[in-house]
């Protein structure tokens, strides 16, 4: 049977009732913050203000780059590679089974040639390349809470595969630790031996907060294969300056690293007789190895990306500074397009 008008399918009114206060209901309260209504400032980037600011930018950015730069040529460094000059003739093709026999003699001299004057203090560094210390199972695998608390020396879940060793706890586990750097320096001038002095190399936050003053090195290094340099047992962490440094991990594969302090000045082409014991194995993953004297300037160590970044930066301003203001004058903007781009009202016209 065909349905009547009357029985009609459709809402009912119930039904229209209900979804309008439905509707109602989820429609949000008026705020001007919802509705994007706040005061705001909208800049008109207008040629009369843009190439102003161009310009200042570029004004004050060259003679700041150009200051970095000086500050950093003033830096005097003397840098020398040596994990391949450091190993003997006969073991050149072998450099793996070298660095991997304790039977070896590892000691390496050579001689320095100072270029310029260096005021003290002079800076030592390890640099070495191709060494990932960012990589995410590295990073993760030591326990600070070990570190800080003697009483947290079983806390070694996140140290795997240097935790324990013969059910013992290692401390400090982890592979950073066990990864020590272990090359050594010492210097001399003619018959004058130069002190290197190791304390101090550190962050205070480091000594105080991170590594604890009551927690002791236990069964490090003591298993079938050795990572690295080895450490005091009498001597705790807070003191132990040369694993503090290098447990600062870094962030880019090429990196260096505090190894300790020079304070006497030397002088231009002094011969500097470095003896190094080459004890650390970059061979195994093609690494290399690097020492560095340095002194410090305003900024630091002995860089130019700072300098070259704001050199760069104010150029390109001048540039674009130059570059607008020729536009301008070839196509100049008539007063009653800016009227009708940009209304009194405010933000471009729809």
């Amino acid at each position: 049977m065909v349905p009547t008008n009357g029985d009609a399918a459709g809402p009912s009114p119930s039904q229209d009732g209900s979804a309008a206060t439905m509707k109602k209901r989820n429609k949000p309260q008026y705020h001007p913050f919802t509705q994007q209504q706040l005061p705001a400032c909208k800049p008109i980037l207008a040629p009369q203000t843009v190439i102003p600011v161009l310009l200042f930018v570029g004004i004050v950015f060259i003679p700041i780059g150009l200051g970095c730069i000086a500050a950093s040529n003033r830096v005097v460094e003397v840098v020398y590679q040596y994990e391949t000059s450091c190993v003997p003739g006969y073991m050149i093709d072998n450099k793996i089974a070298y660095i991997q026999n304790p039977s070896i003699d590892k000691t390496c001299t050579r001689i320095l040639k100072v270029p310029k004057d260096m005021k003290q203090p002079i800076y030592i560094y390890y640099q070495l390349d191709k060494f990932y210390q960012n990589h995410r199972r590295y990073v993760t695998s030591r326990s600070d809470k070990q570190l800080r608390s003697p009483n947290e020396v079983n806390n070694t879940q996140s140290c795997k595969p240097e935790a324990t060793e013969h059910g013992s706890p290692v401390v400090p586990c982890g592979l950073i630790a066990w990864s020590l750097f272990n090359d050594t320096y010492s210097f001399a001038r003619g018959n004058e031996a130069l002190m290197v002095h190791k304390r101090g190399i550190l962050w205070r936050s480091e000594r105080e907060d991170i590594f604890g003053k009551q927690v002791y090195p236990r069964n490090f290094q003591n298993g079938t294969l050795i990572g690295g340099g080895t450490l005091d047992p009498r001597i705790p962490l807070s003191r132990q300056e040369d694993l503090i440094v290098w447990m600062r991990t870094a962030a880019l594969p090429t990196f260096r690293k505090l190894y300790g302090r020079i304070e006497v000045d030397l002088h231009a082409d002094e011969l500097i007789t470095v003896t190094l014991q080459n004890n650390y194995n970059t061979y195994s993953f093609g690494g290399k190895k690097t020492l560095v004297l340095s002194t410090a300037g305003v900024l630091g160590g002995k860089s130019d990306f700072l300098g070259r970044g704001y050199v760069v930066v104010g150029l390109a301003c001048l540039a674009l500074a130059m570059l607008l203001t020729l536009l301008c004058l070839a196509f100049p903007l008539r007063e009653e397009h800016l009227a009708l781009r940009y209304p009194l009202s405010g933000g471009p016209a729809r």
